[in-house]
C-alpha cells in the first residue's frame, strides 16, 4: 500500500506542477466556465499548486513533514471541486471537464485517506 500511495503522490505532484506551469504560461482559461476566476486568483492558484506539489513529495526526503501530504491532497481536491462548482454554476452542458476534475479529486481523497488512516508515513 505504501508503494501505491507513493506512486500516486508522485503522479499527482507531476500533474499539479504541469497544471501550475500551464496556468502561468496561459493566462486565459480554456474551459469557458473557469473564466469567472480573476487573473490574480488564477495565478495565485498556480503558486498554491506548486506548494502542494512540494508537499506531496517532500516527506520522501524529510519524514517530519509527513502531515503535508494529506493537507496538500485536500487542497488540490478542494480546487478541483471549486472548478466543478463553477462549471455547474456556468450552466455549460459539457460535463467532460467536470468528470476529469472529479476523478482528480477522488484520487486526492484516496491519497489523503491513505496517509491519514491506511498507511501513515
Amino acid at each position: 500500500m505504501n508503494i501505491l500511495l507513493w506512486v500516486l503522490q508522485i503522479l499527482l505532484a507531476l500533474h499539479t506542477v504541469t497544471g501550475a506551469v500551464w496556468k502561468f504560461s496561459n493566462s486565459a482559461q480554456t474551459v469557458p466556465s473557469l473564466s469567472a476566476i480573476p487573473h490574480g486568483a488564477w495565478l495565485t492558484m498556480s503558486v498554491l499548486e506548486l506548494i502542494c506539489a512540494l508537499g506531496l513529495v517532500l516527506p520522501a526526503f524529510y519524514k517530519p513533514l509527513a502531515m503535508l501530504v494529506p493537507i496538500a491532497a485536500a487542497l488540490i481536491a478542494a480546487e478541483m471541486l471549486l472548478f466543478c462548482a463553477l462549471h455547474i454554476y456556468s450552466g455549460d452542458p459539457n460535463f467532460g471537464p467536470m468528470i476529469y476534475w472529479l476523478v482528480v479529486a477522488a484520487l486526492c481523497a484516496f491519497i489523503a485517506y491513505g496517509r491519514l488512516v491506511l498507511r501513515p508515513l
